[in-house]
């Protein structure tokens, strides 16, 4: 049997510091993939309502969002205190919600276009006046599957 000495002291290589630039290039690379930015610059505060029972979407490829709420302080002199409805980057009005949609589909592809949801991003504070106005609006266009966004409550 072969017996195993213990020789001499060993010391720890030191650490190749040549390739670290290209793992930290990598790394953002990755990051910079994985990471999706905002699309959307909002133009409207939206302070989200607390809800008890949410649901997660599936696919959120297929959603459209439509915000509501008070004109940031930047756009209340143009605008404004009262709640607005902003599509994309610009503020629209009830008349204009039909057009969205019908250009939102049309930027799907055609077996997509039926399973298009649509995303009301309502501030709680916003009159039930003007959510009803935009659900009249969508219910013209067929976009008759709405989700509304909240915050889980710890209730």
């Amino acid at each position: 049997m072969s017996r195993f000495t213990k020789g001499g002291t060993r010391e720890v290589p030191e650490l190749n510091t040549m390739s670290l630039p290209d793992l930290i290039f990598a790394f953002l690379f990755f990051i910079m993939m994985v990471t999706s930015m905002r699309e959307v610059t909002m133009m409207v505060q939206v302070s989200l309502p607390h809800a008890t029972e949410l649901t997660k979407m599936e696919k959120k490829s297929l959603a459209t969002y439509i915000y509501m709420g008070q004109p940031l302080q930047m756009y209340q002199n143009k605008y404004g205190t009262e709640a607005t409805i902003q599509l994309n980057d610009k503020f629209a009005t009830t008349a204009e919600i039909f057009d969205y949609i019908a250009q939102e589909k049309s930027s799907m592809s055609e077996a997509d276009a039926p399973y298009m949801t649509t995303i009301l991003k309502i501030d709680k504070d916003t009159k039930m006046g003007l959510v009803t106005d935009v659900k009249q609006r969508l219910r013209e266009a067929d976009a008759l599957k709405i989700f509304y966004s909240a915050i889980k409550s710890n209730e």
